[in-house]
């Protein structure tokens, strides 16, 4: 029987006769500002405003733009557009668009899975910075402290001079107290000795984020009216401090000042387009799921162009925010402000600490600081787990939708996030959390996973196709670049980005100094396969599990331009003759039979057959 059926609808509520429920969006307002919170995050503050000053200062801001508009926005709007196309979570989204390639949506929540495992700890740190805020003297200005060696020295000048004569003498490096303050370990091994202040900032910051998102878009879309907003107030307080003191002008020139160079170096394109993905939190089922709340006919288009545009002003502005204060450090210290200069943790935990303790008043400026990196990181990480759930949920939505099962399951994902975690706040945990970041939610993930979402829509589903969908919800036909960016420009800009990554690829150290042991890569490396490995995987077991020939996968899935040239040279192999179709494109459940047994239009909304534009794309899917 063929038949159509509005997105959304389940086959288990199909087969008990009830009308699919999914919760929506209170308002508008609720959306915007939890995507805003989900990608306007840390990588923002710390990431973006060192790799522009590394990368060519102004001149960084050519490629960074190009991977932006051939590949940032329109995965993002890919994404979010997907989601609320089928109301599904980033793994059902795939078994109804492209069933084949639903090894996306697994790809994407193993990297959203590791990465809320380590991001959250850096939100545990900033907790502990805060708390330590607390008290007549900022911990990390003078040497006088518990934790403090006979290594330490606070004069900046007296530093200088010290480490030229002990590079004379006795070759011992003299540090400063907020080094000493930050680091508490030697190798990566010596992560035995757990810190437990730091375990239960881990803790309380788990805490405040299972109750940020336990009822779901309900308790999520309130949340972010106050931990997506003070940031950019925050953010505008310490911009204006910033800029008007003494040496910021030479920090913001630092910045931007463009050596076009460096556009020559591949690396700076590969920083360019890994931080493109980081930063639109793409490629990890997040904003599709998001999306997934929305009534289907938002305009998500235009707020999508519109969160753009304030993802990357933020970036920008920040920049002029960390560069300013930099710049008055460089001053102070009378040194370059390379030797300065900081990203991730180094910035936000050593460099900027350092700074707000040489201005008056550093106190509130260190408080306002860390509640800014708390609540810009404490949104994007519910938003990542809110992502993860609801995509695990839509999987089994019959069993875990009722009652309280919902809320179990998030409390059970949230402790074992927590207790792996654990390990990342031991004394040696900084090592750990080096090696998760560098391998499991890595810009050669994220590249490979939107590589793949590209292919999957415009050239299996038809790119055709999805614009129809596209009309049918918007009103209207978006801008032909989105087209043309799915089609060719993202898979190549991917392409290119992914291969040079691995040419360019160094082992991972600490600090440039500490090299990780064999095993240590071993086991990154693992973490960075185990995701990319489920899209040709689930490839494979759908293959397996069909009952009739590959062939038919053309005919259900692919465009029929591509059909004219493929089919007939998969004809001449024995192993894709045109009668093992179908199983390969339905989705298979509880090892249920592959066969399918209805054939459905998810291009008409509105139940009504007929009226699609030739080539039709058709979805098996086998009902229980």
């Amino acid at each position: 029987t063929i038949h159509t059926r509005p997105p959304g609808t389940r086959p288990e509520d199909e087969a008990e006769g009830k009308h699919p429920q999914r919760e929506k969006w209170a308002s508008k307002l609720d959306f915007v500002l939890s995507v805003a919170g989900g990608f306007v995050g840390l990588g923002n503050v710390w990431r973006f405003p060192y790799l522009c000053y590394k990368n060519g200062g102004g001149a960084f801001l050519i490629p960074y733009f190009i991977f932006l508009f051939g590949g940032g926005l329109p995965v993002f709007f890919l994404e979010v557009a997907l989601g609320q196309f089928t109301s599904e979570g980033g793994i059902t989204c795939w078994e109804k668009l492209c069933p084949i390639f639903t090894g996306i949506g697994y790809a994407s929540i193993v990297i959203v899975s590791l990465l809320n495992i380590y991001y959250i700890v850096i939100l545990a740190w900033g907790v502990y910075y805060l708390f330590q805020c607390f008290q007549p003297e900022l911990p990390w200005a003078k040497c006088h402290h518990p934790w403090n060696t006979n290594r330490c020295i606070e004069d900046t000048s007296r530093m200088n001079r010290s480490l030229m004569l002990a590079a004379n003498a006795s070759n011992v490096t003299l540090v400063s107290p907020v080094t000493e303050f930050w680091e508490r370990a030697d190798t990566v091994s010596d992560s035995r000795n757990r810190t437990w202040d730091l375990a239960l900032c881990l803790l309380f910051v788990w805490v405040i984020c299972f109750f940020c998102i336990w009822k779901g878009v309900k308790s999520t879309g309130k949340v972010v009216y106050i931990t997506a907003t003070f940031p950019f107030v925050m953010l505008i307080v310490l911009l204006i401090r910033g800029v008007t003191l003494p040496g910021a002008s030479q920090g913001i020139k630092f910045y931007l000042y463009p050596d076009l160079e460096r556009l020559k170096d591949p690396e700076v394109w590969i920083d360019a387009g890994t931080q493109i993905f980081f930063s639109y939190a793409i490629c990890l089922g997040a904003m599709t799921s998001l999306g997934s709340y929305n009534k289907y006919k938002y305009n998500c288009y235009r707020d999508c162009m519109l969160l753009g545009i304030l993802n990357s002003g933020t970036s920008f502005v920040s920049g002029f925010a960390i560069f300013s204060v930099l710049g008055f450090m460089a001053q102070e210290q009378g040194v370059d402000i390379a030797d300065v200069a900081e990203s991730g943790p180094g910035l936000a935990f050593i460099a900027y600490p350092k700074a707000v303790s040489m201005m008056p008043f550093p106190t509130v400026w260190a408080v306002l600081f860390f509640v800014m990196l708390l609540l810009l990181g404490l949104d994007s990480q519910f938003v990542e787990v809110e992502g993860q759930i609801t995509s695990l949920v839509d999987l089994y939505p019959s069993f875990l939708r009722k009652g309280y099962r919902r809320e179990v399951f998030i409390a059970i994902i949230c402790c074992i996030s927590y207790l792996i975690g654990l390990a990342m706040v031991t004394k040696g945990g900084m090592y750990i959390f080096q090696l998760f970041d560098y391998y499991a939610a890595s810009g050669v993930c994220l590249l490979w996973v939107a590589f793949f979402e590209c292919i999957a829509v415009a050239w299996v589903y038809g790119v055709d196709n999805f614009y129809d969908a596209l009309e049918d919800m918007l009103g209207y036909r978006p801008n032909p670049w989105m087209k043309w960016s799915w089609t060719v420009i993202t898979p190549l800009l991917c392409v290119g980005c992914f291969v040079f990554s691995l040419v360019k690829y160094k082992p991972l150290t600490y600090n440039k100094v500490y090299e990780y042991p064999d095993s240590a890569i071993a086991l990154g490396w693992t973490l960075a396969l185990a995701s990319m490995i489920c899209i040709p995987m689930v490839v494979v077991i759908k293959i397996i599990q069909s009952d009739g020939p590959l062939i038919e996968v053309g005919g259900l899935t692919v465009p029929a331009v591509c059909q004219h040239i493929l089919m007939p040279l998969l004809k001449h192999f024995p192993a894709c003759s045109p009668q093992r179709i179908k199983a390969v494109a339905a989705p298979v459940r509880g090892g249920a039979s592959s066969r399918p047994k209805e054939l459905t239009f998810p291009l008409d909304p509105n139940g009504n057959s007929g009226g699609l534009k030739a080539p039709t794309h058709i979805i098996v899917e086998t009902m229980m």
